[in-house]
This record gives C-alpha cells, sequence and structure tokens, in this order.
C-alpha cells in the first residue's frame, strides 16, 4: 500500500501483512498534533482497502502508548492559535475520523500500550479490537478535570466496554486505571507483564493473520452492528455476511480442510 502524506509524528511499514502504525513522538509522550493526526487517518482509508493486508497494529515508540491530543502545541503560539469554532470545524474530520476508520475497518485491530493511553490516546486503544497493555500502565480520561468534556467516542465506547456506572467515574470523575484493573473491568482484551507484552502481542497477530480474514471483518462488523440494533436486526446482518463470507477462498478451503482431517491454511481472501 502507499500512503500520500508522510509525518515524523507517525511511522507506518507493512511487514508480514500487518500494517504497522507507531506513534513517533515519544519526548511528548507520543501526543498527537493535528498532522499526526491527518496521518493515521490516511494510512486507515488506504488500508480499508488493500486487499494484501490481514491485520492493523498500533504501538507507542519509548516508555508511553499516546498522552493524547497535543494541546500544547495548538495553544503555544498566540499569533497561531486555531480562530473560534476550530475545533467544531475540524474534530469530525480529524479525531472523529479516527475512531469511526478504526471500528468500522473490516481488519482485526491490535493495540500494544505501554505506559500512558490518556485522552485520544484511551480512545485509540478503546476502538482497537484487542487492546493489549502492559500491568504497569495507565488508563485515564482528563477532560473533565481539565474543563471540558470527552470526545473521540469517549462516551460511545466507555460505556460499551465498561457499562454506564463505571463509565461515569472513568468520564466523569476522571479516576485512572492501571492495565491490570482496565482488563479486569472489561475496558481492554488483556493485561499482561511489562516484559511480555511484545511477545503476546505477536502472538495475537501470528493468530489473526492465519485466519479467516473476510470472516473476521464481517464478524467485527456484525457485532458492531448489533450494539445499536435488536434481535431480528443482528440476524439479517448476520445472513448477509454469510452469504459474502460463504463465497471466500478461506470458506472453500476450512470446508476443505475439515473433510480432510487437517488445519486449514486461510490466505485472507
Amino acid at each position: 500500500m502507499t500512503t500520500p502524506l508522510e509525518h515524523p509524528g507517525v511511522e507506518t511499514s507493512v511487514l508480514d501483512s500487518v500494517l504497522r502504525i507507531e506513534l513517533n513522538r515519544p519526548t511528548r509522550r507520543n501526543a498527537l498534533d493535528s498532522d499526526s493526526v491527518a496521518q493515521m487517518v490516511s494510512v486507515l482509508e488506504a488500508a480499508s482497502t488493500d486487499d494484501g493486508l490481514r491485520a492493523v497494529l498500533i504501538s507507542g515508540r519509548g516508555d508511553n502508548f499516546c498522552s493524547g491530543a497535543d494541546w500544547v502545541a495548538t495553544n503555544s503560539d498566540p499569533a497561531e492559535r486555531p480562530r473560534t469554532g476550530s475545533l467544531q470545524r475540524r474534530t469530525p474530520l480529524q479525531a472523529h475520523r479516527l475512531i469511526d476508520l478504526l471500528v468500522n475497518i473490516q481488519l482485526p485491530v491490535v493495540c500494544v500500550v505501554r505506559g500512558w493511553a490518556a485522552g485520544l490516546g484511551c480512545q485509540i486503544a478503546l476502538a482497537a479490537d484487542f487492546a493489549i497493555a502492559a500491568e504497569s500502565s495507565r488508563f485515564w480520561e482528563p477532560f473533565v478535570s481539565r474543563g471540558f468534556s470527552p470526545d473521540s467516542g469517549a462516551t460511545w465506547l466507555v460505556p460499551r466496554l465498561i457499562g454506564v456506572a463505571r463509565a461515569r467515574e472513568f468520564l466523569m470523575l476522571g479516576h485512572e486505571l492501571s492495565g491490570v484493573e482496565a482488563a479486569a473491568c472489561g475496558l481492554i482484551y488483556r493485561a499482561v507483564p511489562d516484559a511480555d507484552i511484545e511477545t503476546t502481542g505477536q502472538q495475537l497477530l501470528d493468530e489473526l493473520t492465519s485466519a479467516a480474514t473476510v470472516a473476521l471483518g464481517l464478524t467485527k462488523q456484525c457485532i458492531n452492528r448489533s450494539l445499536q440494533s435488536g434481535l431480528t436486526e443482528a440476524m439479517q446482518n448476520e445472513s448477509f455476511a454469510l452469504e459474502v463470507s460463504s463465497r471466500s477462498h478461506d470458506f472453500k478451503e476450512g470446508l476443505l480442510a475439515f473433510q480432510e482431517n487437517r488445519t486449514a491454511e486461510f490466505r485472507g481472501r
């Protein structure tokens, strides 16, 4: 795949059919400025139609995953500050578009989290299909404690993951959660000892990239839609997904492997 934008705050590569996105501003705890977000949006839009990809990995260079949007950089020069209404105009096309892509792209998304995942960084991890965190990592929604309200899907993602009561504590009181606590309450997929995070992340990627990619993507789509539908509509969505996935090469391989009593060798098509 090719990416039309380049920005040093985000490094991207493709290895073993995995799109790897690394946040690369360690001196700012990998805070995301507008150019970094635009780069991620551009890369994910290209990935959504790239048939050679089978998974997405997002990580942060250094000791932290992502400390959120870089408000300091945005407001450091009074002469260059955005005019009134800038957030309302830009956010739907930047941070909100990024979260929407992570939730809806028909590829499994894995986040590997060390250190801080705060604000927009926390939302990126929660929008992933599988967030693996170091036990010592910290998840934090600092919005209200800074005097403004949450954005980038926080009020949609958090209640669906941990329920309304815990969401109020996390979003309104701003209580931090360790990686262990986040996994225990269902906010993320798994917490592991800090030394094991790279190995665990790679094992999960190996499992996902050897699976039936079409079926994985359609299953992800059905799960997300089911949260906003009744049983009848959910089953209708499943029937459409079944129709599509049963026409894939991997479906035929899965049947043949079952008949031959062997492990299927899926190609992601």
